[in-house]
């Protein structure tokens, strides 16, 4: 019975991802975390599941010629190492998983807080940013490589710490940085990022802290895999903006919860 559960929980949250775009690490996470599974083993978990399933759209885009490969590379070349440091760390420092769960709670209810704000001003965000003359928006004009190597900075440890935030929050990153880019390159810019970051997360987490449950990544990827492809042909026909909308509202709250309780 456990094992149809967690293939119907993959189900459901590969149709939220088909139907809305928004990144399985975000509601998978905290889902496993509400089924009981430890904090440690949920991260570690999904974020081999993000790098399989995201793993076909980075290879779609890239035969679109949807990404800015410098990009990716700028930001790989400060989110990987960090992304190993912070799982080499956590073997280093702590004896056992227990006495980093605080640390992986307060990171995942800080990322999900985030990528909740993310989804719910996506507009305003692109909006003011392509607007924007200020001092801020031309020191990041006149800085663009520096300041994407430390966003990767930044993503390879939360990311880690989280299994949140390689989707929304650094498509939120590329937007300020790259205002008038295309929307879908941005996308694959994006994507193509965070399959080899959640991989490498994911395999640190794997190889260094033992934190993954091969049986409940096989199931969900099961359910999740083939509801993407339905979520994505149905998201045409239903209104993705209120259901983006729900999700961030009901990711704020856990968001919340996580960080403060």
């Amino acid at each position: 019975m456990d094992i149809l559960f967690y293939i119907a929980a993959g189900a459901g949250v590969g149709l939220a991802i088909g139907l809305t775009g928004v990144g399985g690490g975000s509601l998978m996470t905290p889902l496993l975390i509400m089924f009981g599974f430890p904090y440690n083993v949920a991260i570690g978990t999904d974020l081999l599941y993000a790098a399989i399933t995201k793993a076909g759209g980075m290879v779609t885009h890239a035969r679109q010629r949807t990404v800015q490969w410098r990009t990716v590379g700028f930001l790989a070349a400060g989110s990987i190492p960090a992304s190993i440091v912070t799982a080499q760390l956590l073997k280093t420092v702590f004896a056992d998983s227990s006495e980093y769960e605080g640390i992986l709670t307060r990171s995942l209810g800080v990322m999900l807080v985030l990528t909740a704000s993310v989804i719910l001003f996506n507009g305003h965000i692109r909006e003011k940013t392509v607007q924007s003359e200020g001092p801020l928006a031309r020191f990041f004009r006149d800085h663009t490589d520096l300041v994407i190597f430390l966003a990767g900075l930044f993503l390879g440890v939360f990311v880690t710490l989280s299994s949140v935030g390689a989707g929304a929050f650094c498509a939120a990153i590329l937007m300020v940085l790259y205002p008038r880019m295309p929307a879908l390159k941005i996308i694959g810019t994006d994507i193509s990022h965070a399959v080899p970051l959640t991989l490498i997360a994911g395999l640190a987490h794997l190889i260094l802290l033992g934190n993954v449950d091969f049986m409940l990544l096989a199931c969900l990827l099961v359910g999740s895999l083939p509801a993407i492809q339905v979520g994505t042909k149905l998201a045409a026909r239903i209104p993705g903006k209120l259901l983006q909308t729900s999700i961030a509202m009901m990711l704020l709250a856990m968001g919340v919860k996580f960080a403060v309780f």
